[in-house]
């Protein structure tokens, strides 16, 4: 074994990940990176198609995000971002507010995902508390959402394997069933359906929208859930459900955001107007930790108070606008317009999308599932039953193994093999990790 994967076993602890199975298979050393590919220490290559747990966005070792941070390093490296700023934090909430819906305004920042959920969640909360709707207490979420991994963020997650351990640390919250097409919690077919999916929901926010605070949604793909993606009409239907029952609307677009579904921002493709967004993972391209939630000038207004009244929103991160991170975020975001990253991917898009079609003939496939440069596929043991691979056969292991033979990174999440595609790939590059992923899929059904 490599001195350094010994050095990593001895002193390190990898998240999601059982380190007795590392003994078996240790980790991979990456000692650099160019484009879609991850070189490991001992020269082999791997393409990137996760991106990096769903962050990277133009390619790793990106010149202008490189020449961006080095600048900004001559400059200014952090500082408290209470009673100070800086330039980049500032540019950075300008541009924010100017590509996203319209209703937000502000911009409030943390250092991830489950930080930015975090911040919505309690300034919502807060909101009610400060205008004096003193009974709204309780969140109302989807059964399959994952909205990150602190306390407030697992509570309106649905209960799994993740974060199972933890529920009785959760405060309570409203589980409604999640627009899982394959597996309809309605028992339709999508050729009969008429969304009654989405009548749990009506039927709580009808009743109880005296207490309820917000309901807070992945828009358009429920990511860590199973790469669920749902119909546009259920997300409409969200947002003029909470607007006509007076229930905030939180959408969490940190996995969904920056290009990743072909638009911008998944909710652009319902054109709902949230009271926050929650952005983190592509906001800097993956280059460095940063998180923000956006708010209206509605919520912002109801803690705009002298300081006696006690409605100051007591809460914070010490890299909060980290002004390293704040000035990456400008650099992916000047690519994007300079690159025309969105409508270079139209094309690739479709090509993606007919690709991933081809799948289904697979006996192991039961779902192919698709949207922007996401694709997922749900591997089944019975197609008409739809039954599942046993969570101890590991399935997703196996297929994790043989992809890595073939230069390809297919971290599965469960059952579900996905691809989460950079978005400066190339269509040869598409072509064989495609190509290469159904055949390992094809073999398995062998």
């Amino acid at each position: 074994m490599d001195n350094w994967i010994k050095k990593d076993l001895k002193y390190t602890w990898h998240p999601y990940t059982q380190m007795k199975d590392c003994r078996i298979s240790p980790p991979i050393l990456i000692d650099k990176a160019k484009g879609l590919k991850l070189y490991d220490n001992k020269g082999n290559f791997y393409y990137d198609t996760i991106s990096s747990w769903w962050c990277n966005v133009h390619g790793h070792n990106h010149p202008e995000i490189k020449a961006a941070i080095k600048k900004q390093l001559n400059m200014l490296e952090h500082v408290l971002f209470a009673g100070f700023t800086h330039k980049p934090a500032i540019l950075l909430a300008e541009k924010l507010i100017s590509i996203t819906p319209k209703s937000l305004s502000k911009v409030f920042y943390s250092d991830n995902g489950s930080t930015s959920v975090e911040t919505a969640l309690k300034m919502s909360f807060q909101y009610w508390q400060n205008i004096g709707r003193k009974r709204k207490r309780r969140f109302v979420s989807l059964d399959y959402a994952y909205h990150g991994d602190t306390i407030g963020a697992m509570s309106v997650s649905g209960v799994d394997l993740f974060n199972r351990i933890f529920s009785p640390l959760f405060f309570s919250s409203i589980k409604v069933p999640s627009p899982y097409c394959y597996r309809c919690p309605m028992g339709k077919e999508k050729s009969y359906c008429n969304f009654e999916c989405i009548g749990p929901l009506e039927e709580i926010l009808k009743n109880k929208n005296e207490e309820i605070v917000a309901m807070i949604i992945e828009p358009l793909v429920l990511a860590a859930g199973g790469m669920i993606i749902y119909p546009v009409e259920y997300l409409k239907r969200v947002g003029e459900l909470t607007s006509r029952y007076n229930v905030h609307l939180i959408l969490d677009e940190v996995a969904t955001g920056f290009g990743r579904t072909g638009r911008m921002f998944a909710c652009e493709y319902a054109d709902v107007r949230p009271d926050f967004m929650c952005l983190s993972k592509g906001i800097t391209a993956g280059y460095l930790p940063l998180g923000a939630t956006l708010t209206t000038e509605k919520v912002y207004r109801a803690f705009y108070a002298d300081y006696k009244k006690k409605k100051t929103f007591y809460h914070g991160h010490t890299y909060t606008a980290n002004p390293i991170s704040c000035r990456a975020a400008l650099a992916s975001l000047k690519i994007f317009e300079k690159e025309k990253t969105l409508n270079k991917i139209i094309k690739l898009m479709s090509s993606f999308h007919d690709r991933l079609e081809r799948f289904r003939d697979i006996s192991v496939v039961g779902d192919v599932r698709y949207i922007g440069m996401i694709g997922a596929i749900e591997l089944v043991k019975d197609k008409m039953t739809k039954r599942q691979f046993d969570f101890n056969e590991r399935i997703g292991l196996k297929i994790y193994k043989e992809g890595l033979k073939r230069k390809l990174i297919l971290r599965p999440l469960g059952n579900i093999i996905y691809l989460y595609l950079p978005l400066c790939i190339k269509n040869r590059e598409m072509d064989y990790i495609l190509e290469e992923t159904f055949s390992i899929l094809d073999e398995l059904s062998v």
